[in-house]
């Protein structure tokens, strides 16, 4: 458990005795589950020809910071800005690689300083016959400076 001093105490998981303020750190997560965009994205020319629909999922883990006792959206991370910025890296222009694309989706996720780890799957839809989709899964940790 955490003492006055930040550190932790042996025997336990919540604030020691006499320092109410002190709290264990905590991680929320919050998720985005199948956005559907077309894309610019492939190596062929037939796929640079014309946009491809591709499939994001994306878990972020998200620093609890002890203010959402206000119920304020500015003090939390919003997906919807979370989805805006996807779909602000998916408008940017052609992508050769899927890998490159989810690259740079977690890359903006964790632009973010309270989000530390980003999951970012991205799937291409209808791209091969017989197949759902094809794509790659990605984590990440932010650098700490």
């Amino acid at each position: 458990m955490k003492d006055g001093g930040g550190a932790i105490a042996k025997g336990g998981t919540g604030p020691a005795r006499g320092d109410e303020t002190a709290r264990p750190a905590g991680t929320r997560r919050m998720f985005v589950r199948d956005l559907v965009l077309p894309c610019s994205i492939g190596v062929h020319r037939h796929e640079r020809d014309a946009p491809q629909t591709i499939r994001i999922n994306l878990d972020l883990a998200v620093e609890d910071d002890d203010v959402l006792d206000d119920d304020d959206l500015a003090n939390v991370v919003s997906y919807e800005d979370v989805v805006e910025g996807v779909r602000a890296v998916v408008g940017h222009g052609h992508v050769n690689l899927i890998e490159t694309l989810a690259e740079r989706i977690a890359e903006r996720c964790l632009e973010d300083p309270r989000v530390p780890w980003a999951r970012v799957r991205v799937e291409k839809l209808d791209v091969l016959p017989n197949v759902r989709s094809a794509g790659i899964e990605i984590e990440r940790w932010a650098r700490k400076v």
